[in-house]
């Protein structure tokens, strides 16, 4: 029993550190051809969001814009997850290759 509960221990810990160096990498995705850009963490959480002025003017285009960017930066954060995963070796986790 003991046994088990220092495995789940290790892997919490694993998690923690995985969290923390995902937390210093960023990414950036942007829309309506550059008018709209969302920085995003590791950790999928936004950092900043940039609107372009003339942006303001269309409330459905900026809408959508928003919508865009915020899946892209979202995806690429998944992304940067999986790749820091596969390589830190730390979570094995089935089905993930």
């Amino acid at each position: 029993m003991f046994n088990k509960l220092k495995q789940v221990k290790d892997l919490r810990d694993k998690a923690k550190r995985l969290q923390n160096m995902l937390s210093e990498e960023t990414v950036e995705a942007s829309a309506a051809w550059g008018k709209i850009k969302i920085v995003m963490d590791g950790n999928q959480t936004v950092r900043s969001v940039s609107v372009e002025p003339e942006m303001l003017a269309d409330r459905k285009k900026l809408e959508d814009a928003l919508k865009d960017a915020y899946n892209d930066a979202v995806k690429k954060a998944q992304k940067t997850m999986v790749d820091k995963m596969r390589k830190s070796g730390d979570l094995n986790i089935p089905g993930l290759t």
